[in-house]
């Protein structure tokens, strides 16, 4: 029989509808219930592809006698992270305060008013890894709350407390203006923290980290300094050979779970390849270097054939299971291999690392194991010819592949992801010179427009024609960030006039008065923690973004409250991100193009496109190209130019304007830093 979850959209929602215990959604009822009938709250929370969630679900949320209890006792809610991050980053705040970590699934008991006061993440059936059994901690959360419910209330209200002051403590450091001193220390810090030998950062597990690439490889542009570059290119080549990434079939997987990038958690998620295809596009315009055209093409590609909506959008994630075994469609057995590859030399098998044994749980991942040249040394072949045995191999795989059980997609659109997208699309379209990619961005962006569209505002998620839920930060964030790049390769400024209107929707109802801006808009009355989020973890902080966008809108609405607000939340964190760079890594970015100081481009007149996009195919990461075709213009950058049929190149700072110039060449030695 199923429970109320069964009205859902969420595919994550939907998997736990046939559950035994009574799973309520969010909102409203179910707290409702609880204070009517004075029990405590479960909010349990995940994501579709989550393989700790799957794992806790037939273990305990499957189990009829567990789920008795667990409807006698509680009133349980179960959350999708992706449809409501606020709620999510509240309570795992409050878990990480009272626990000293977070992950999913997350389970949270809180009061009939919403507060924690206890949680944790994934709990064994049976008391395990040091840890309590979920049934022992059902058992004695009901016992505290029946016998203790004065101290739970306490410790409730004190947890509270916490998360309000923890977000007030993250914006009240008061800054001057940073240096390049403090760019200096930020990629020292980022290379004390690189692994010299395999690339990316730290130990496992390992994430892709491509805002501290990112950062590395602007670094890099504006300095010269190689052991920037090295290491940034380190990382990426590693992903790029790795099984992290699908050398059959395309695209990213979310982490590493080993130092060597070979062994994947095998789900794919959407942003995780946007923001990959965007690193990837700084490393190709520094280095020109075709193995990363070919990835950002593999990467666009993939996206397209496997997380595109037939309307336009772009799903979240594809699962990392399979027939409830994680990386089942992915990985090979020997006897499959020798089934299916036809690699009758074995040429293949040397280049992917493909043995008897395995190479990871009796079964192969594929990695690009030895260079084609070391295997030409060892077999005497040419390369050319173990080049189209490679490819020939692969596509027998690939094709074989397809007649596996695939796993599971999550088919809903988020706004935020979405936008991620859109962006990567416009970048790579303008750094590699596919029109394609910039015309898709622009039928994306119309779709997002239409699609998100709310009578109060913009909305969170899309699925089958419905979207619902309140957009928050992010989610304006990464779409005005969407529509400034698009203005910029496309060359249309409406794009542009429209991201600037949503900038002053999120001033109006996220601002606050220190500069920076809440997760939540203002009257959202269902969590009770309005929280300030400024690191950047798997996607970019909102508030680093909106930096960013409040100083390119600023400049081109010649609107100096915008670019102060801009440099005083940059100000704010500067010391925070050079004491913490990986975590700060965007911030870090916004930063570096503060010191090196924005710059807008208008160009104007004869061949004013041409000049436009050869100048955006140059690496100048701290200026927007525009052009011009009319005199008069909503945007003042664009006012008062000359207008007639020679070409003008006019390039402002964020304080003055320089004399305009007739060339590429003149006007890229005044975009330079």
């Amino acid at each position: 029989m199923a429970n109320l979850l069964i009205n859902e959209q969420s595919p994550y929602l939907l998997q736990h509808a046939h559950n035994p215990v009574e799973w309520y959604p969010w909102g409203d009822e179910a707290f409702r219930k609880a204070a009517a009938q004075n029990k405590p709250v479960l909010v349990s929370i995940g994501y579709a592809a989550c393989h700790w969630c799957h794992v806790m679900e037939r273990e305990s949320f499957e189990d009829a006698e567990v789920a008795a209890y667990m409807n006698k006792h509680f009133v349980c809610i179960k959350v999708d992270r992706e449809e409501h991050p606020d709620v999510d980053h509240m309570y795992m705040d409050a878990v990480q305060a009272i626990s000293g970590s977070g992950g999913w699934p997350l389970n949270v008991f809180v009061t009939p008013d919403r507060a924690p006061f206890y949680g944790g993440t994934y709990f064994p059936p049976r008391p395990a890894y040091s840890r309590a059994s979920w049934s022992q901690v059902l058992q004695r959360m009901n016992e505290i709350w029946h016998k203790q419910q004065d101290e739970v209330a306490l410790q409730a209200t004190q947890m509270l407390q916490h998360l309000r002051q923890a977000s007030m403590r993250t914006t009240q450091s008061e800054g001057k203006d940073p240096d390049a001193s403090v760019c200096d220390t930020i990629t020292e810090s980022l290379l004390k923290q690189a692994d010299a030998e395999f690339g990316g950062f730290g130990n496992a597990p390992k994430f892709p980290g491509t805002m501290a690439i990112s950062y590395l490889l602007e670094y890099y542009h504006y300095t010269g300094k190689e052991a920037a570059l090295k290491h940034a290119l380190r990382s990426l080549d590693a992903m790029i050979e790795g099984g992290i990434y699908d050398q059959l079939g395309g695209g990213f997987s979310r982490y590493a779970t080993d130092r060597n990038w070979l062994v994947p958690h095998f789900e794919k998620m959407l942003y995780d390849n946007a923001l990959l295809i965007m690193s990837l596009c700084d490393a190709y315009s520094i280095t020109k270097e075709e193995r990363y055209r070919k990835i950002i093409q593999e990467t666009v590609d993939f996206v397209n054939r496997e997380l595109l909506h037939t309307e336009g959008g772009f799903y979240c994630a594809i699962d990392a299971d399979s027939e409830g075994v994680e990386g089942k469609f992915y990985t090979w057995t020997w006897e499959e291999w020798l089934e299916l590859s036809g690699d009758t030399d074995g040429v293949a098998a040397k280049y992917f690392g493909v043995r008897e044994g395995g190479n990871w749980e009796h079964t192969n991942i594929l990695h690009v194991a030895t260079d084609v040249d070391k295997i030409a040394a060892q077999t005497g072949k040419e390369e050319l010819e173990i080049r189209s045995i490679i490819q020939s191999v692969a596509g027998r795989l690939y094709a074989a592949r397809a007649n596996k059980i695939r796993p599971i997609t999550d088919d809903k659109c988020l706004l935020a992801w979405n936008a991620l997208m859109n962006s990567a699309l416009s970048k790579a379209g303008n750094v590699l010179g596919v029109n394609a990619y910039i015309e898709q961005a622009e039928r994306h962006a119309v779709w997002m427009l239409k699609a998100y569209h709310g009578d109060g505002g913009l909305l969170h998620t899309w699925k089958n024609g419905t979207a619902k839920i309140p957009a928050k930060l992010d989610d304006y964030a990464y779409l005005i960030q969407a529509l400034i790049h698009l203005s910029s390769v496309s060359s249309n400024n409406e794009w542009l006039l429209t991201a600037t209107k949503f900038t002053a929707k999120v001033i109006d109802d996220f601002g606050r008065e220190d500069g920076m801006f809440y997760y939540t808009p203002v009257g959202q009355t269902d969590i009770p923690v309005r929280k300030v989020d400024l690191y950047d973890g798997a996607t970019p902080s909102a508030n680093s973004v909106m930096a960013s966008n409040l100083r390119l809108g600023g400049m081109c609405l010649e609107n100096t409250e915008w670019i102060s607000r801009s440099h005083k939340m940059v100000a704010a964190v500067a010391d925070t991100a050079a004491r913490y760079a990986y975590s700060f890594s965007n911030w870090g970015i916004q930063l570096q193009r503060q010191v090196i100081g924005a710059k807008t481009v208008v160009c104007q007149g004869s061949g004013a496109m041409v000049a436009a996009a050869e100048l955006r195919r140059k690496f100048e990461p701290h200026a927007i190209i525009l052009t011009c075709e009319k005199e008069i213009s909503d945007l003042p950058v664009l006012e008062k130019k000359v207008f007639d049929s020679n070409l003008y190149i006019f390039v402002c700072s964020e304080q003055d304007c320089l004399m305009p110039v007739n060339s590429v060449g003149e006007a890229f030695n005044l975009i330079k830093h």
